[in-house]
């Protein structure tokens, strides 16, 4: 016989207080049932029920191997679900909260590319400041770079590491001279990127060291990323910005990176997700594509 088979029969006569009640849910005969028992029984060589015409009862061997059969029966059933789960299509709605320029250059389109593969999937998409809670919010999914805050009760992936760019306009460097090392930013023109009243330094990385922080100075305080890359091609100072939002600018001439060939300094990028036993499909999917994908953007 099955020992799984057994063993889950076994667990259904106990909980249901007897061999009949047994054989009416699981649709088989009670002497099948008993058959059962009498088979774990010989295999063990241990008896682990005692019974009368009256009542059924659990010997002490009985009782740990019935909490044992518990757990193994919990376990075979989370391995089907996980199968399960990874041949089911994703379906159902999927909230996701991302910061806005890397959302709508990064996230979204990947997410977009989702929705269109799979008809029954829903987007529910927050392009932003970050969500304080996530779970309070109901979200399925957050995107973060940087430093993390308090993950309480969330599980963090990271997916790909922004690559972070000193550019300046070819009009900018010809009024004020290529700055050819760091220390030489000290005498141009920076954009400065505020935010919620915070000067954001500019960071670079040092060999066996923290990295190196610059605090730019300049006259033009902006707190949208994409309207810096703006000033900086039409040659107002030095940006320091994320490479995947300044890439096509790079390559098109608008915009000329410094320092070439040294370290710059990376974000991590982040997916978090709420804990949860099983990983719903949408959840997966879309954690397993940003992973896949957006290392090419970003870096």
């Amino acid at each position: 016989m099955d020992r799984l088979t057994s063993m889950a029969v076994f667990v259904r006569a106990v909980d249901l207080g007897s061999f009949a009640a047994a054989a009416d849910v699981l649709e088989m005969s009670g002497p099948m049932v008993g058959k059962h028992v009498r088979f774990l029984e010989e295999r063990l060589g241990a008896r682990l029920l005692n019974r009368t015409t009256r009542r059924q009862s659990l010997t002490e061997a009985g009782q740990a191997y019935y909490e044992r059969c518990r757990a193994v029966l919990a376990e075979a059933d989370a391995a089907d679900a996980v199968v399960a789960d990874e041949l089911s299509e994703p379906r159902g709605k999927l909230r996701v909260t991302m910061p806005a320029l890397l959302g709508r250059h990064c996230i979204a389109p990947l997410l977009m590319k989702l929705a269109r593969k799979y008809p029954h999937l829903e987007l529910d998409l927050s392009f932003g400041d970050p969500i304080a809670d996530i779970i309070e919010a109901g979200y399925d999914l957050a995107i973060r770079t940087g430093d993390l805050d308090d993950q309480s009760g969330l599980i963090a992936r990271r997916v790909a590491r922004q690559r972070m760019v000193v550019c300046g306009a070819r009009s900018y460097l010809r009024a004020n001279g290529k700055p050819k090392t760091l220390d030489d930013l000290a005498a141009h023109q920076a954009i400065i990127y505020r935010r919620s009243g915070r000067v954001r330094p500019w960071l670079f990385p040092q060999d066996d060291k923290p990295p190196r922080e610059m605090m730019p100075s300049g006259r033009l305080r902006l707190d949208d990323m994409e309207a810096i890359a703006d000033a900086a091609a039409q040659g107002m100072g030095l940006a320091w910005l994320p490479y995947w939002l300044v890439r096509e600018r790079l390559n098109a001439g608008a915009l000329v990176g410094l320092f070439v060939g040294q370290n710059e300094f990376l974000y991590d990028c982040h997916v978090l997700w709420p804990r949860s036993p099983r990983l719903p499909a949408k959840v997966r999917v879309a954690v397993d594509t940003l992973a896949a994908a957006l290392p090419k953007l970003m870096a």
